[in-house]
């Protein structure tokens, strides 16, 4: 059965019940030449412990979709690409909140590209495909979520723009939701050109009203087309929170205090130690052993017992659990390069949330290669940010190996909110390295805030530091508090994860997850600009922060970046490379051409070795229109200098004048294959002979003292 649908921007067609039918739901879903098939399986003979829905997704590109055979030496698909490992994530995030309430049931959802036209947006297409399966499915599920991307160019909202138009945008937002509620977002602003684009918080919420009204006549469209072949819920039982509500009832009762207590010393830690003993106090009780109730039960209430006192804390008294108002920042402290042989170093502490973030410069060879499923050739990213959470970080026993979903994700959102700060992100290739020492809460603002502080302490240039906190929500009925700077306990039992990063000037990243059926506008309006209070309060004390920084000139890498007419650029690398292999070891600093514009970058450990190497570039080419050196010297003349530097193929002679000029090995060495540190050191005085001034350069021989 096929179904079309006629959106504002495209056609979608959907397959119902064509494919993969043993599946409790599935849908093959295409836009343009785009084609993903999307799968709902579901295990109703068993449930997970506890109040956690088991979902897991996977989103996975076949590389056959786009007329691809895999690169490297294994030609089938294998690990995931972070681009897959971040999709899978949006996807759950979007969808994990229309499960019904105590529906624990294992569930997988599959999202496959068959064919992809290379400029249908994958992400936006899957989600709606992983949708719209669900909601055919037999699982319990009552609405449809959809997602929409929101892409702003020359100052004029784009809905969904195709990859060529999202190249040139300055706004990336995807939201998805259910109606009129937001569900998820994610945001991004890009920087064209070296503008800057952060987004004011009242011009982003005008942009989320736009898309929140798209959504839902999107919303509405998927119901009145899909629901006629959705097929009938099944009849399984849903989980009550409080199964057992004469445990629940003595708990609270009996162990208030206990409980209470336990909790502001969990407002210091993830652990929950504290809480572990008072269970054991309560199975220890003389009328818990009498009623036989079991551990699991008893643990089962008390955690439930213990997020009503997290929420009814802050509900009724406007307290939190550590002490702190609703709009209170933790205490912040940061030390710069304190790190003798890193390029640069931070150590940012928010509370009992301690990130040491790091930067390190290198050249366009150090860039990290990645190719979409897009593109017809590799690309390059200069602009790293590796995030890394081992389990010491909150007091665990575990073991440290490869980056799971939460490390990409949190490292990613990071990235794209530090990555408009950059003056020039091609400029060199950066890399930014988040350790986190330990962790309550808000690691990823964390990382934010250290990383901007660790490109300043670079020397990296920036438009202005860029600060990030996560903010919180509590929920009951109408009764709402918006929590700023929220730590672990208030992130587990609260009922939104709201992360927002940006400069004094606005935006720069946003994540949103909604644990709720979806969010009211004017709650997300006070969130962000109660994110706004909290983030120019913590700007204020980076910016006396970076007033300190002491950088580290010794060991910094510099970079200059300069042109030269781009029919020189044969001067520069010489015959077969010859010439820029020597101003390689000369100089002992890193280059990269770019030919057709006749721009040279130069980067080295020694500020200047590199400036120097570009006297000598600039020389050279000047030189090959005007020969400098034979202004300077005669062939046949004889001077006393000084070894400058030994190389494999010679060495190079300082001689009067400021000028170097080079002894060939064949020239020093009396046997093949012997070293020429048997005859010469650097820094020694030699008497040569000039033999050649051709093409700028000067050719030399010893002469026998």
């Amino acid at each position: 059965m096929k179904k079309t649908i006629e959106t504002k921007t495209h056609k979608e067609t959907f397959s119902l019940d064509e494919v993969a039918k043993q599946a409790n739901g599935s849908v093959l879903m295409q836009v343009g030449g785009s084609i993903v098939l999307a799968t709902i399986c579901s295990d109703f003979a068993s449930s997970s412990l506890g109040d956690f829905l088991p979902l897991t997704v996977q989103y996975i590109e076949k590389s056959y979709a786009a007329g691809k055979i895999p690169s490297g030496f294994f030609k089938r698909e294998s690990r995931p690409s972070e681009f897959e490992t971040l999709t899978s994530r949006i996807i759950d995030r979007t969808l994990r909140p229309l499960f019904p309430k105590g529906f624990y049931y294992p569930t997988q959802i599959t999202v496959l590209v068959l064919s992809s036209d290379k400029q249908t947006d994958l992400q936006t297409l899957a989600l709606n495909a992983a949708s719209a399966a669900l909601f055919v499915s037999n699982i319990p599920i009552s609405q449809p979520a959809c997602a929409v991307r929101i892409g702003r160019v020359h100052g004029n909202l784009c809905l969904n723009p195709d990859t060529a138009t999202l190249n040139q945008s300055t706004l990336d937002l995807f939201v998805s939701g259910v109606h009129d509620n937001l569900l998820m977002i994610e945001m991004r602003s890009i920087a064209q050109g070296d503008k800057t684009s952060e987004i004011p918080e009242n011009e982003l919420m005008e942009i989320l009203d736009f898309a929140k009204n798209e959504i839902a006549q999107k919303s509405a469209l998927y119901v009145q087309n899909l629901a006629p072949y959705a097929k009938q819920k099944v009849q399984i039982a849903l989980y009550n929170d409080i199964n057992s509500p004469e445990i629940y009832d003595f708990i609270a009762q009996n162990y208030r205090e206990p409980v209470y207590t336990a909790l502001q010393a969990m407002a210091k830690s993830e652990r929950a130690s504290e809480l572990t003993a008072v269970l054991e106090s309560i199975l220890a009780d003389a009328h818990v052993v009498a009623q036989g109730w079991e551990r699991e039960s008893v643990d089962a209430m008390l955690q439930k017992y213990k997020k009503h006192a997290v929420r009814a804390m802050i509900l009724d008294s406007k307290k939190r659990a550590d002490g702190r108002g609703l709009r209170d920042v933790r205490a912040i402290d940061i030390h710069t390069n304190f790190l003798p042989c890193v390029h640069s170093s931070v150590l940012f502490t928010r509370g009992q949330t301690q990130a040491l973030v790091t930067a390190t410069i290198g050249s366009d060879s150090d860039a990290q290669s990645y190719e979409l499923l897009s593109d017809k050739m590799g690309q390059k990213e200069h602009f790293m940010l590796h995030y890394n959470f081992p389990p010491f970080c909150v007091g665990e026993v575990g073991s440290i190996g490869s980056p799971g979903r939460r490390e990409l994700g949190h490292g990613n959102l990071a990235r794209r909110a530090l990555e408009p700060s950059l003056v020039s992100k091609d400029a060199q290739t950066v890399r930014i390295v988040s350790e986190i020492l330990e962790s309550n809460g808000s690691s990823s603002m964390a990382s934010v805030c250290g990383g901007s502080l660790a490109l300043a302490a670079a020397g990296i240039p920036i438009h202005g530091l860029i600060a990030g906190v996560a903010m919180g929500l509590v929920t009951e009925d109408e009764n709402y508090a918006i929590l700023t700077d929220i730590m672990g306990l208030e992130d587990h039992d609260g009922d939104m994860d709201f992360k927002v990063a940006g400069s004094r000037n606005g935006i720069t990243a946003l994540q949103m997850d909604i644990k709720l059926g979806g969010l009211r506008m004017h709650i997300l309006n006070e969130a962000l600009l109660q994110a706004k209070e909290a983030r120019d309060m913590i700007l204020d004390i980076m910016e006396n922060a970076c007033k300190e920084i002491v950088l580290n000139d010794q060991i910094l890498p510099s970079t200059l970046i300069f042109s030269i007419p781009p029919s020189k650029m044969v001067d520069v690398i010489g015959q077969a490379g010859k010439t820029i292999r020597e101003i390689i070891e000369k100089f002992s600093v890193a280059i990269d051409l770019n030919k057709e514009i006749g721009e040279i970058k130069l980067i080295g450990s020694n500020k200047n070795d590199v400036n120097a190497a570009k006297d000598y570039i600039q020389t050279l080419v000047a030189g090959s229109a005007k020969p400098l050196v034979k202004e300077l010297y005669n062939v046949g003349e004889q001077y006393m200098g000084k070894v400058k530097k030994i190389m494999q193929f010679g060495a190079f002679v300082e001689l009067p004048k400021g000028q170097d000029g080079l002894v060939h090995i064949s020239k020093i060495t009396k046997k093949r294959g012997e070293s020429i540190a048997q005859y010469l050191n650097e820094g020694q005085s030699v008497s040569v002979k000039i033999t050649s001034l051709e093409n700028n350069k000067i050719e030399l021989n010893l002469v026998d003292s």
